[in-house]
């Protein structure tokens, strides 16, 4: 079941608005010009295969997701980029891609153990030799949601020129590694306030390590900024990975960095 944030084609024309550019962006478009073949898994309305068309990549880039009105807006903005509807359970591709990326904390929206692992065996899958496998997910340690409360509503102006109004409301805490929510917007262009549900899982390092070994990958490195700062469990703000297959993370882990030559807001997701 898709968010009706993302299923929605008003409130996905306003993804973008709400979701400004930021570090994350960087960290991830810095990866993909170095890489000839890409796939972003949640690749929404595909902002950062457009920005590395826009910059020079002419390589494959190949973007999926499955909500369709996230890809309306990917489509409209560059339709020469592949763009699929679905995931990479329905999809499948064998030794594509150098680079597969899961971004803007679209990981999370993964709730079933079943979504997760059939999502790490499609990416491991979709992976070339010595191919590398980039994600992130908030650290759960940190508590981010706290923050995610009605008093910090965020504003900008849409297409039209009307303002926009947008806050949440968050469960002061999840039920195991799962967190509701829910995300309002308000403006002219609605006669009442728009109420969206959702839910985030977050799952800490020890939990992905599990799972991503049941897939067939290894962690190559990790990080828990968009600096590259070391991973901290109990205060780094998230939990950045880079995977290979696990039978080149021997190789992998020889490097102790992650060079460009080999959202962030609440609601980013």
């Amino acid at each position: 079941m898709v968010d009706r944030v993302f299923s929605d084609v008003e409130l996905a024309a306003l993804y973008e608005k709400l979701n400004p550019w930021g570090p994350g962006d960087d960290f991830y478009l810095e990866l993909v010009m170095a890489a000839e073949r890409v796939l972003d898994i949640g690749c929404g309305t595909g902002r950062l295969l457009h920005a590395a068309r826009a910059a020079g990549h002419r390589g494959r880039l190949t973007g999926i997701d499955p909500a369709a009105a996230m890809l309306v807006q990917a489509r409209q903005a560059e339709p020469g980029i592949e763009w699929m509807l679905g995931d990479v359970t329905t999809h499948l591709w064998e030794g594509a891609f150098d680079l597969v990326v899961m971004t803007g904390h679209a990981f999370q929206e993964l709730l079933g153990n079943e979504q997760v692992r059939g999502t790490l065996r499609g990416a491991r899958r979709a992976l070339a030799d010595g191919g590398r496998f980039v994600f992130e997910t908030r650290n759960p340690a940190a508590r981010a949601w706290e923050r995610w409360t009605p008093d910090r509503v965020y504003e900008f102006t849409d297409g039209d020129g009307e303002a926009v109004r947008v806050w949440y409301d968050a469960d002061p805490d999840p039920a195991g590694d799962r967190l509701s929510f829910t995300e309002t917007y308000a403006g002219a262009r609605w006669e009442r306030p728009q109420v969206c549900r959702g839910t985030l899982r977050f799952l800490d390092a020890d939990a992905l390590d599990g799972f991503l070994g049941g897939a067939g990958l290894a962690v190559a490195e990790r990080y828990g900024d968009w600096r590259r700062g070391p991973m901290a469990p109990a205060s780094s703000p998230e939990i950045i990975t880079v995977a290979t297959a696990a039978d080149q993370s021997s190789d992998a882990c020889s490097s102790s960095t992650l060079s460009a030559g080999s959202r962030t807001t609440s609601s980013s997701r």
